[in-house]
């Protein structure tokens, strides 16, 4: 008589124990769909920020640290970069790629996605060539805006000499993403700093700069150049002079590499005998 008593109690403290075991598991669930989101998110941006990617149409699935991706792209070798990028992000151990190739695709222009890649991407674009200007000799003590608007960069304000506004625009053209350049930059003399005590022109020499400091912008700027691989060049700095070494792939590459590094604020001269064209 008993029984159904003593099944009602045992079913009682069965649910009771289950329950905080149902709560982890919810919570466990949700920790993993947002980790899984994060990872997602990370992956198609650095898609949405690679030239070769972001004119792609790529969805991302992650689950588990197995990457799923779909879509299409224009070659075999974009397919293959799209996988290594996810590869390359922590916690993810395996990559689903069933990216389809087509070589006349084109990513629809209008999509919210592209609007938002193409406005990351400039975002960058405009980040790069301000960093570049700012190591550059051209730009020091002067203002120069840079604006960009699907991958086309308009440059305002002033430097020094024509010189410098012409380096300034080779720049800006060079950085990776970027697909034209309006250069509106006008000639002003920059004002002498002079000190207050003596009154005499202090201006920065090359022996004022670090050498780590020069070699570790020189190598920067390369690397943030569409047309020099930055990853080739072995940069070393003594005394304000910047010695180049590696082999490039001709020799425009390797003239741009030699002005790019001349540019970059307290470089004396630059030794390229090691600067080989394959």
């Amino acid at each position: 008589m008993h029984t159904p008593l003593k099944t009602f109690g045992l079913a009682s403290l069965i649910a009771m124990a289950a329950t905080p075991m149902i709560s982890l598991a919810s919570t466990n669930t949700a920790s993993s769909e947002v980790n899984n989101a994060r990872k997602e998110m990370q992956i198609w941006t650095t898609y949405a920020l690679s030239p070769y990617l972001k004119a792609s149409s790529i969805s991302v699935a992650v689950d588990s640290g197995k990457a799923t991706l779909t879509g299409r792209v224009a070659e075999d070798v974009n397919k293959e970069l799209a996988t290594q990028i996810a590869l390359g992000v922590t916690g993810i151990t395996d990559v689903d790629n069933r990216l389809v190739v087509q070589s006349d695709f084109v990513a629809p222009r209008n999509a919210e996605d592209r609007r938002y890649a193409q406005s990351v991407s400039d975002a960058t674009i405009t980040s790069s060539i301000k960093a570049r200007l700012g190591w550059s000799q051209y730009a020091q003590g002067h203002e120069i805006a840079v604006r960009t608007t699907d991958g086309h960069v308009v440059l305002t304000g002033s430097v020094d000499s024509k010189e410098g506004a012409l380096a300034a625009g080779r720049l800006a053209s060079n950085t990776t993403g970027v697909t034209g350049v309006d250069n509106r930059l006008l000639v002003a003399k920059k004002s002498v700093a002079m000190t207050s005590e003596q009154g005499v022109a202090t201006p920065t020499l090359a022996t004022d700069i670090a050498d780590t400091w020069i070699t570790t912008k020189v190598k920067s700027t390369c690397l943030y150049s569409s047309n020099v691989q930055g990853s080739d060049i072995d940069v070393s700095t003594l005394r304000g002079v910047v010695t180049l070494r590696g082999d490039l792939d001709s020799g425009a590459e390797r003239a741009l590499a030699i002005e790019l590094a001349r540019n970059v604020n307290g470089v004396s001269s630059v030794e390229t005998t090691s600067l080989a064209v394959r």
